[in-house]
């Protein structure tokens, strides 16, 4: 499996340079060369296996050539023993047909850690048969860190640096991340917003310079394997279900497309997916694309739900790619026109293209506290408020009332317990292995929003000492 640019103009990549890259040269992200397509047959030979079992034949495709099938076996095997459920993403029933995907069962408590638990083990296999050591450089919006932290702490092969926007994450997703004191782990937080860090992180992978110098890497789903590991939990619910015989919708809540893109790389290898249906909260600019084809930056506003507090979803440049045919250089110009103007306008036929598999709704923060009283009261189930706004867009947007539907809740309510209390009137409690969350000693930097403030930090902290 070759992987290449959304961009065109970078060099076609194996597997392990493509982990090892994250940001493409030409400043695009990384996608396979070619969709490996499973048959209705070969999906349907998936049922029935365990999460780990079936991620090792969902990821095997991609890594091909490059990791042998034993050493696959035991990464994947590895990443999810220590899940806190044994079925890894358990399904619940909410309804007719109604089903919500747990996806907070990992470290971190958060869908992040699905692709985190591996993407950490792989970098570390792979930098350790080649003799080599990276710093890998993370932008966060919350959960992305601690996940990335959780995965990448303590291994001597990898440096680690996370930049959160201050005071915009919530203080159990800080406390997660600035806890923790191994010394290959470096906190930042940066006087702005997520879209400020995001944007710092592709500058320093653009500056070609300090990229080489720090040997840098990627850990956001900018990075190609944080993707590829999300496919396994569509497969795997859907499996659950009426798959592959019959069709299964999903309903996503999500800022930066990676969690959805995830789906629609499902569906390209076969899965029969109706519907992906995006839930927005007030930074709307996904559920506003896919009404009139017009990606319009307008600025962020923080909300209870700020792991969607974003305005540039960076992996909506790999949908574009495909919806362009896979061309590159329509792809390059689009994303430079929307970085020098914060606008670009796809046309009708790939509008009419995107509104075929996907579908979006946005919702306020009365509304979404509205909806988690109304599922407590309904369902018996305490949601966060991103998985709320899954399921409430699920609602609103299912197409198929006889398809199997699944919402995918995508972090523990305890992670947002000041909007659980603000819904619910209920205080959730952190599992026995975040007890004493609050007790920890914090450990992190806070910088101005200046990449060569943030830059000098990271060289002058690296643990080889190199500046």
């Amino acid at each position: 499996m070759k992987y290449v640019s959304t961009r065109g103009q970078a060099p076609t990549l194996s597997f392990d340079d493509t982990l090892l890259s994250g940001l493409a040269r030409d400043g695009g992200l990384y996608v396979p060369e070619e969709w490996p397509v499973f048959s209705t047959k070969e999906i349907g030979a998936l049922k029935g296996l365990s999460y780990a079992e079936m991620a090792i034949q969902i990821i095997r495709p991609f890594t091909s050539g490059v990791i042998e099938d034993g050493d696959l076996a035991t990464l994947v095997n590895q990443s999810y023993a220590e899940f806190d459920d044994p079925a890894v993403a358990p399904l619940k029933q909410l309804g007719d047909g109604e089903w919500l995907m747990e996806l907070f069962h990992g470290p971190t408590l958060a869908f992040k850690d699905y692709a985190m638990q591996f993407l950490g083990r792989v970098f570390d296999h792979v930098l350790r048969k080649r003799g080599e050591r990276v710093t890998i450089v993370g932008a966060t919006s919350g959960d992305t860190g601690s996940a990335a932290i959780e995965s990448c702490r303590g291994r001597d092969t990898i440096e680690i640096f996370i930049l959160h926007p201050e005071g915009r994450v919530s203080e159990v997703q800080r406390r997660q991340m600035t806890t923790v004191c191994d010394d290959n782990v470096h906190n930042i937080a940066i006087k702005g917003t997520f879209d400020d860090c995001q944007n710092m992180v592709k500058g320093m992978f653009n500056d070609t310079e300090f990229r080489d110098h720090c040997k840098l890497s990627a850990v956001n789903s900018i990075n190609w394997a944080r993707v590829m590991a999300q496919i396994v939990y569509y497969f795997y619910g859907a499996l659950q279900l009426s798959a592959p015989e019959n069709p299964v919708s999903f309903s996503v809540p999500t800022g930066n497309f990676g969690n959805v893109f995830a789906g629609y790389g499902a569906k390209r290898m076969g899965l029969n997916i109706e519907k992906l249906i995006i839930g927005s909260n007030s930074n709307d600019i996904l559920s506003r694309f896919f009404e009139d084809g017009r990606m319009l930056t307008t600025g962020v506003r923080p909300t209870i739900s700020p792991s969607m507090d974003i305005q540039i979803s960076s992996n909506f440049e790999r949908l574009l790619f495909e919806l362009y045919g896979r061309d590159g250089d329509i792809t390059q110009t689009m994303m430079k026109t929307f970085s020098d103007t914060g606008l670009f306008e796809v046309g009708q036929g790939q509008l009419e293209q995107a509104q075929s598999l996907f579908s979006a709704q946005r919702f306020s923060d009365d509304e979404t506290l509205a909806i988690m009283k109304q599922i407590l009261i309904e369902n018996k189930e305490l949601l966060d408020p991103h998985s709320a706004i899954g399921v409430a867009a699920g609602r609103d947007k299912r197409i198929n009332s006889g398809a199997p539907h699944i919402s995918l809740a995508t972090a523990h309510p305890a992670k947002f317990p000041d909007a659980v209390r603000q819904a619910c009137g209920q205080q959730p409690v952190l599992p026995p292995s975040l007890s004493d969350l609050f007790e920890r000693e914090e450990h992190f930097i806070t910088l101005q929003n200046d990449r060569n403030q943030v830059q000098d930090f990271i060289k002058s902290h690296r643990m080889d000492g190199a500046n």
